[in-house]
């Protein structure tokens, strides 16, 4: 058993795992602080809480986390706090419904739920001592709701204090969906699979450019393996937010035409460049599908194409919910337009490189098998070296491989010489 395993909730990894918050934190207050003026301050907890009710209610949980941080007042230490609830009862959710399910009877309304599920993460995966996490949870409640989290949340602790848990199933476990279990063991291997889940359970860290861009070294590696060389024209056709784009511009290139076919990514790519300085990035709204853009014209083109994205759950902890298994066939549909436009755009002798954020054969070497029969000409480049494994023609780099994002990456040739004056 890996040591991500033995994390679990009543194991002595859980009071102690680094990530996690002191008790004197949580047994500060019970309820919102006040300025001289009288007007509430929203703690940490109360910001968790209110992001976990947004998600529940179908918002993504970095953008309710993002624009409510930027509404408070709190210091470094419960931005941190809360930046840790939030996401850490996302990724937990399964888990922690099992936890509290077991002493429910009937419905609960979603802020009730809510507060269960922040409750039961605090006392299973934080070091934040029992009667605070229930006393300070309790307090975030009002109405009849607060007799049942506290009756709740009291039997969860006790639960936990009797030593390991047993789970019914890994899905449960882990805190993923069946299926997304069952689709990386058939795809991955189960020994592989399960690797990849627990470690896209662990927070990702964050990781600065030279530049100050944070982006994962696993984006950072793609960016690389396109293999831009001074001078040359590259265009990449689902740019936004800019992380990838605003590498390969660092690297010499004199133009890097960055599409985005929402114009408000459009404008974030923009203001990234800007914000870094890259002067040779032009952004311009259009899908990538049918790009308007001269055939033969670029000497590489990425497609970083949208995906389910089931390589960077650890950062996006709540994706886990929201994707579905019919997503990925209208994802590879999607991601085999995009490559049947994109080569068009190749110059003989150019490359083309494609890459995804997930770890499903359907997207992967999937499309990498749809590309060797409808482009039998163009012609496969080395994969990157370990700590990326071999998948199709391309490769593949498994988040417990080293501590990265999970991702694909496949770069291709297309025959011939550029024109002369190209």
């Amino acid at each position: 058993m890996s040591p991500a395993a033995n994390r679990g909730p009543g194991s002595p990894a859980a009071r102690q795992r680094p990530g996690g918050t002191r008790g004197s934190l949580g047994a500060r207050r019970s309820g919102p602080p006040r300025r001289g003026g009288g007007e509430q301050v929203q703690g940490a907890r109360e910001v968790a809480l209110a992001c976990l009710v947004e998600v529940a209610g179908g918002a993504r949980a970095n953008v309710a986390l993002a624009r409510r941080l930027e509404a408070s007042v709190l210091d470094r230490r419960d931005r941190a706090f809360a930046t840790e609830l939030t996401y850490g009862t996302c990724r937990m959710q399964r888990a922690c419904d099992w936890l509290v399910e077991r002493h429910l009877r009937g419905d609960t309304e979603p802020a009730v739920r809510a507060a269960l599920r922040l409750g039961a993460y605090q006392l299973g995966w934080t070091r934040v001592p029992a009667h605070a996490a229930v006393a300070a949870t309790v307090g975030l409640v009002g109405g009849p709701g607060r007799s049942v989290v506290n009756a709740v949340l009291r039997r969860v602790a006790d639960d936990l204090a009797r030593g390991p848990v047993a789970w019914p199933d890994p899905g449960t476990a882990l805190s993923y969906p069946d299926w997304v279990l069952a689709r990386l063991s058939a795809d991955l291997g189960p020994g592989r699979a399960r690797g990849a889940l627990e470690a896209m359970n662990v927070p990702a860290p964050a990781t600065e450019r030279p530049d100050g861009y944070l982006q994962d070294r696993a984006s950072q590696m793609v960016a690389a393996h396109v293999g831009t060389r001074p001078g040359e024209r590259v265009a990449d056709i689902c740019a936004a937010p800019g992380g990838k784009a605003t590498a390969i511009a660092s690297a010499g290139a004199a133009l890097v035409l960055g599409a985005e076919r929402d114009p408000e990514r459009a404008r974030v790519l923009a203001a990234t460049a800007s914000r870094l300085g890259v002067g040779s990035i032009s952004v311009v709204v259009a899908d990538g599908v049918r790009p308007p853009l001269r055939p033969g014209s670029f000497d590489r083109v990425l497609v970083d194409a949208p995906c389910s994205g089931l390589g960077v759950l650890r950062r996006r902890p709540d994706a886990r919910w929201r994707v579905r298994p019919d997503d990925l066939p209208r994802l590879a549909a999607l991601q085999r337009r995009l490559l049947a436009a994109a080569v068009e755009l190749v110059r003989p002798g150019g490359t083309l490189v494609y890459s995804v954020c997930t770890l499903t054969r359907e997207e992967t070497a999937g499309v990498d098998r749809w590309l060797a029969l409808v482009h039998p000409d163009l012609v496969a480049l080395a994969p990157p070296g370990p700590p990326w494994a071999p998948a199709g023609r391309g490769g593949l780099l498994l988040p417990q491989a080293a501590g990265t994002d999970g991702m694909f990456v496949l770069a291709l040739r297309r025959p011939g010489e550029p024109a002369a004056g190209s």
